[in-house]
C-alpha cells in the first residue's frame, strides 16, 4: 500500500516526464515562447491531480537557425508543478542543474 505522499510524488514525476518528452523538439522562438509556455501549462493542468503548473523557457538559449527558430531543448525548461492526492501535496521541478535538465521532488507535505 502506498501513502498519499508517495502517490502525489509519483503523479508529479509522471507529469514532468511526459511534459519533457512531449515538448522537446517543438519549433520555438523568443517571439513564440510565451504562447508555448501557456500551452504547456494548460495541457499539463488538464491531467489528474495537478493543482498548479508554472512553465518558463530560457530565452537566452533560443538561438535562431537560418529559418528564424530553434528547437525546444531540455535545458530550456524551468518548470514547477504541484500535485495533490488526498491531503498530500507534492512540489516538483524540472530545471537546469550543472548543465543537465533535472527533475526532482522539492517538497512533500500536507
Amino acid at each position: 500500500m502506498t501513502t498519499e505522499g508517495e502517490e502525489a510524488a509519483f503523479e508529479a514525476g509522471i507529469k514532468l516526464g511526459a511534459l519533457y518528452h512531449q515538448w522537446v523538439g517543438t519549433p520555438i522562438s523568443k517571439e513564440t515562447a510565451d504562447t508555448v509556455e501557456r500551452a504547456i501549462e494548460r495541457s499539463v493542468s488538464l491531467q489528474p491531480h495537478v493543482v498548479e503548473t508554472a512553465v518558463r523557457l530560457r530565452r537566452e538559449l533560443m538561438v535562431p537557425n537560418r529559418f528564424g527558430y530553434t528547437e525546444l531543448r531540455g535545458e530550456m525548461f524551468d518548470v514547477r508543478i504541484v500535485t495533490r492526492v488526498g491531503n498530500a501535496v507534492c512540489h516538483a521541478t524540472l530545471s537546469l542543474e550543472d548543465g543537465y535538465p533535472m527533475m526532482q521532488i522539492t517538497e512533500i507535505g500536507r
